[in-house]
């Protein structure tokens, strides 16, 4: 089913997103976790793309592939165009097709300064509306309430943005964040541009100071002081850090439910024991 039409039915979308296991690491652990996710009964699971955006690395397809045939659930792949030319993205997408993934995250991917991007794609746009010419795919896009780190302004973030609408992405995915008020400064600024379709808000549950000091520096999301505070507390206490994230992830989720959001799109980091109890503190809720 088209992502985007699971939207406006009446309920709030919930969904996941997992990754591929790392190369050292057996394709069957990331099963094991998707036992234990399907239960959680989402309306659809990404998955992310390998890192560099190999044409001839077909783990994430793989993955989706099994989702929907093992569990009936919608999967959405992730699919960078940053090392690609035209002629990889032809081969990956017939590999798509040929396994029924239909949904699809257009993605630019992260610069790696040791690879030479292709020239063919510059922006995550120019996928999807090379995408939009190869068949009945329905396409997904990210969004940053933050601001993307390499625009200059709110309204060149969100200039982008449309035209990526414009191109074909009939359904958006936010960045992680951990100040709910950013996202809904950003929803009302997009709406107020003309974007329409539906955008989810991305949550990623804290879990680890390192980690999540690594990803903000990435993404450009910033840490509130109540967020920090938690973080300074419980750095060198695991289980303690981990029972407060998922009450601070809880707590934000429940806020943007309240407040009407599309969907909430909840990064799991594979880890399906903090999803569960996530889940289930909101389901009643969505």
């Amino acid at each position: 089913m088209q992502i985007s039409k699971k939207f406006g039915q009446g309920k709030t979308v919930f969904s996941l997103e997992v990754f591929p296991p790392k190369k050292d690491s057996p394709v069957e652990s990331i099963y094991r976790v998707l036992g234990e996710l399907t239960k959680l009964n989402p309306d659809f699971i990404s998955v992310t793309y390998g890192a560099g955006g190999n044409a001839a690395d077909h783990t994430t397809c793989d993955i989706a592939s099994y989702i929907q045939s093992n569990y009936g659930i919608d999967a959405l792949t992730h699919l960078t165009c940053v090392n690609s030319t035209k002629e990889d993205m032809d081969t990956t997408l017939e590999y798509l097709k040929s396994q029924g993934i239909m949904n699809i995250l257009a993605l630019r991917g992260d610069r790696n300064p040791e690879i030479e991007p292709k020239k063919d794609f510059t922006y995550a746009s120019n996928l999807v509306e090379y995408i939009k010419t190869k068949g009945d795919f329905h396409l997904s896009g990210a969004c940053y309430p933050e601001i993307h780190i390499e625009a200059s302004s709110m309204e060149e973030n969100l200039e982008y943005l449309k035209y990526k609408v414009d191109c074909g992405a009939d359904h958006l995915i936010s960045q992680l964040f951990f100040d709910n008020d950013y996202f809904f400064n950003f929803l009302e600024k997009a709406r107020n541009k003309g974007i329409t379709v539906p955008i989810e808000a991305g949550i990623m549950p804290v879990v680890n100071k390192k980690q999540i000091e690594r990803m903000v520096t990435m993404c450009g999301a910033s840490i509130p002081s109540k967020l920090a505070k938690i973080l300074q507390r419980y750095e060198h206490q695991e289980e303690a850090l981990r029972d407060a994230g998922i009450a601070y992830a809880v707590e934000q989720i429940m806020h943007l439910v309240a407040s009407g959001v599309d969907g909430i799109h909840l990064y799991t980091m594979n880890n399906a024991y903090i999803a569960t109890k996530i889940h289930e503190a909101i389901f009643r809720l969505l």
